[in-house]
C-alpha cells in the first residue's frame, strides 16, 4: 500500500554558527516547488508551545518556517526574561544572518520570497531585521513589537533606524497595551509616512499585550487574534 504523503514535515535542526552550534525548529509544506519563507521570531518566553503552533499555521498556509533560538548563547536554566535582557541587537543580526543563509542553501525554498515575522519581543526584533538591508527581507509581520525607543547593546535604536526599512511592514497592536503604547504606534506611523515606507497598522479594542498567544488565558483575545491572522496571510500572499 502506497504511504500518504504528509502535508508537512517538521524537525529540529543544528544551525553552523560563529558561536558554535545555533538550534532552530523547521517545518515546510510538502510541495512540487520551491516555496517562500518565513524566519519566525519567538517571544520572550522563547521557542514553545505557541511559537511552534504559530510555524505551523503558516506552513499549512503553504510557507516554510524556520525559527532561530536566539537564546543559544544564554544558559538555559535561566528564566525567559533573563535571557531576554542579556540580548543585543548585534548578535540577533548575526544569528539572522546564519538563519537567511541556511533557508537560501535549501532547495525547498524560493530565495527571492524569504520575509519575517515575530511577536512581542519578537516583534521588536522582525522590525529591527527589516531594517538591515544586508538581510534584504521581502515583508516583515509584526506584533505588538515594543522597547522601540531602546537599543539593546550599542547602536541606534529601531525607531531611529525606521528610514533603513525598504520591504512592506505590517503591524498588529493592542489598543490596551503600553509597550508598545499608543503613542509608539503614532509616532512610529508618522515616521513611516514621512518616509514613504510601505506599511499598514491595525489596532484591536479590547485588545492587549500578546493577545494571539493562546497559551495564557489572560491575556488571549480570540477576536484580536482571529481577524489579525486573516491580514496577515492576506499581507503575506500579497506581497511575498
Amino acid at each position: 500500500m502506497t504511504r500518504p504523503v504528509p502535508s508537512h514535515t517538521q524537525e529540529t535542526r543544528t544551525l553552523a554558527h560563529p558561536d558554535g552550534g545555533m538550534a532552530a525548529w523547521a517545518c515546510w509544506p510538502a510541495a512540487s516547488s520551491p516555496v517562500p519563507a518565513l524566519l519566525v521570531v519567538e517571544h520572550a518566553l522563547g521557542i514553545d508551545l505557541f511559537i511552534e503552533t504559530l510555524a505551523l499555521k503558516l506552513t499549512h498556509a503553504g510557507y516554510a518556517a524556520l525559527v532561530p533560538d536566539l537564546y543559544h548563547r544564554q544558559d538555559p536554566l535561566h528564566a525567559p526574561l533573563d535571557k531576554m535582557r542579556q540580548l543585543r541587537d548585534a548578535e540577533i543580526l548575526e544569528d539572522f544572518a546564519v538563519a537567511k543563509s541556511h533557508l537560501l542553501r535549501d532547495p525547498h525554498i524560493d530565495p527571492e520570497r524569504i520575509g519575517v515575522i515575530g511577536f512581542c519581543m519578537g516583534g521588536r526584533i522582525a522590525l529591527r531585521a527589516l531594517e538591515e538591508h544586508t538581510l534584504a527581507l521581502k515583508a516583515g509581520v509584526c506584533y505588538y513589537g515594543g522597547n522601540l525607543r531602546i537599543a539593546w547593546g550599542a547602536g541606534k535604536t529601531p525607531l531611529e533606524l525606521i528610514g533603513e526599512i525598504e520591504a512592506p511592514l505590517l503591524f498588529h497592536f493592542g489598543s490596551d497595551d503600553t509597550n508598545p503604547s499608543p503613542k509608539d504606534r503614532e509616532e512610529l506611523g508618522q515616521e513611516l509616512a514621512r518616509l514613504h515606507k510601505s506599511h499598514v497598522f491595525h489596532s484591536y479594542d479590547g485588545a492587549g499585550h500578546a493577545f494571539m498567544d493562546f497559551t495564557r488565558p489572560e491575556r488571549f483575545r480570540e477576536d484580536a487574534s482571529e481577524h489579525s491572522w486573516q491580514r496577515t496571510l492576506q499581507f503575506l500572499a500579497e506581497e511575498l
